[in-house]
């Protein structure tokens, strides 16, 4: 593949506030890779010998427990920070991340993370933003497991999605990538069959509209009044 273009990612997060000069020296250190749907980028409990950045695509992360469960622990999507095991003192991967549809990422040896951390402060603050960010959203859905009814999980579940990669349609808001109502069960911690019985009485009641792994939310005021707990209107 070819050398990435300065302006591609310019204006993601993770560069954020970096020199041209500086950005142009980040990317001359990069491998860009290639990932098809459904292959790992990194699988959990690897070596963690490079990390990443998401140029394009989304990326599911999945981790497994040690009863054999497997848990959705969260979508990426374009400018995710990846697999930056020593940002967390971490030397192996503690989930896999695998591409929810072909992804394009690019590719850092984990070596050299010291040198850009140092070099590069910056691109250091902003990934460990991130990072904190993420174990935010964490202790919250923990909270949520804990607290909050099936529907208000799913429902909340889905918002996040769209919040993320969210395209409108002459429907509503479409999730954009491939979702089964298995996935919405794993991101949840509920089954199959509550799922389903959920997406179908939101789709008789104008919510939502579903097909074979396609979400499309209709009606996003009623979503998050359900996410909330509170009475529809």
């Amino acid at each position: 593949m070819a050398k990435i273009d300065r302006s591609v990612v310019e204006n993601m997060e993770a560069f954020a506030g970096l020199a041209a000069a500086d950005l142009d020296e980040v990317l001359d250190r990069a491998m860009p890779l290639r990932v098809p749907k459904d292959k790992a980028v990194f699988a959990q409990d690897e070596d963690a010998e490079r990390f990443f950045l998401l140029l394009d695509g989304v990326v599911r992360v999945v981790q497994n427990t040690k009863d054999g469960h497997q848990i959705i622990a969260r979508y990426l999507a374009v400018g995710s920070v990846i697999g930056i095991a020593p940002a967390i003192g971490r030397t192996r991967y503690p989930a896999t991340a695998e591409a929810a549809i072909d992804c394009v990422v690019l590719s850092w040896p984990t070596g050299l993370w010291p040198e850009l951390a140092a070099r590069f402060p910056q691109f250091a603050a902003n990934t460990y933003k991130t990072i904190g960010a993420r174990l935010a959203e964490t202790q919250d859905r923990v909270i949520e497991l804990s607290i909050a009814q099936v529907e208000q999980r799913v429902a909340n579940a889905i918002l996040r999605l769209v919040r993320q990669t969210g395209r409108k349609t002459q429907e509503g808001i479409a999730i954009e990538f491939p979702l089964s109502r298995q996935d919405v069960a794993e991101m949840t911690g509920t089954t199959l069959h509550t799922v389903s019985r959920l997406l179908s009485a939101w789709e008789n009641d104008g919510v939502v509209s579903s097909g074979r792994q396609k979400i499309t939310v209709t009606d996003p005021h009623k979503l998050m009044l359900i996410g909330l707990g509170k009475p529809q209107e």
